[in-house]
């Protein structure tokens, strides 16, 4: 089945103590729809400007993931430029470029409305809103979230939080949305405002995904060398929904291993600048790391 991914599509200059690289291919819409394209057809929706290299249109039209939705405006891309330290967990925002982004909103074709499984990346919950009010009975929807919008848009992400099967955002996130700094505690209360199935992303610690089944902790892939973590967390919820929406049977039979399927996307992501080391992965490989993390995990 089709994923519909909402997001971000921009332009990233990402340095780090070691390299430097200017202009790449980022977003959370591109990180996610490139996950999930290793499983199945994407629909991706977003904005460019007419600075936007032709080349990165063509790397979408190869992995087969449908543009009709991606609109082209006359201006600017909107480019993040960031700094890490040595310590990756540690990152510096340099420059916010909004261009074009600024003014987006999200116009699905009419092909994309019954799309079964919606991923709303990492945009702002009133945008999130309106790609819900387009949406046709989807089979489920996921959303992604950070801090800026609990500081600034609480109110309708909350509101957000009773239309969607499914949140991610990371472990700080949710001490801010629930101000517990229990882990299990906060999960249980993001539970109650809606969402059945949370997912706390962990980074290199895993992630923890809550659900009628109780908790899942799924640890993360072991990397000999981390090169640039941007995109790794979209890369991880698109990686997710893209196998569920492979995958016949039951939501709820599928879910565990969907997180671990993300979390192998996410770990390619990490080995290079980018999209470059998303792009060298494959489904062999990928599932060559699921089987590493069955052999590592087994007691």
């Amino acid at each position: 089945m089709s994923v519909l991914v909402v997001g971000s599509t921009a332009l990233d200059s990402i340095k780090t103590p070691w390299q430097e690289n200017p202009r790449l291919l980022g977003g959370s819409a591109s990180h996610a729809a490139v996950a999930a394209s290793f499983f199945g057809p994407v629909r991706l929706v977003g904005v460019v400007g007419d600075d936007f290299p032709r080349r990165y249109l063509a790397l979408f039209e190869r992995r087969g993931i449908d543009l009709e939705g991606l609109q082209r405006a006359p201006g600017k891309t909107f480019h993040w430029s960031g700094e890490y330290e040595v310590n990756m967990n540690n990152r510096r925002t340099l420059k916010t470029e909004l261009g074009v982004f600024e003014t987006f909103r999200p116009a699905l074709p009419p092909a994309y409305r019954r799309t079964p499984y919606v991923l709303l990346a990492n945009i702002a919950p009133e945008l999130q809103h309106h790609v819900l009010d387009q949406v046709v009975r989807p089979r489920w929807v996921i959303a992604d979230t950070m801090d800026l919008w609990l500081n600034i848009a609480l109110k309708p992400l909350i509101r957000l939080l009773r239309r969607i099967d499914a949140l991610v955002l990371n472990d700080s996130e949710a001490r801010q949305l629930t101000g517990e700094d229990n882990v299990v505690v906060a999960l249980r209360k993001i539970h109650h405002l809606g969402p059945r199935i949370v997912i706390v992303k962990k980074g290199e610690h895993g992630a923890i995904l809550s659900g009628p089944d109780g908790l899942f902790l799924a640890p993360a892939y072991p990397l000999d060398k981390l090169v640039d973590p941007t995109g790794a967390g979209d890369s991880f919820v698109g990686g997710l929904i893209g196998y569920l929406a492979s995958q016949p049977g039951s939501l709820r039979r599928n879910l565990r291993r969907a997180v671990l399927h993300g979390s192998a996307v996410a770990s390619f992501c990490c080995e290079g600048f980018g999209l470059t080391g998303t792009l060298k992965a494959s489904l062999a490989k990928i599932r060559t790391r699921i089987r590493a993390w069955e052999r590592m995990t087994r007691i």
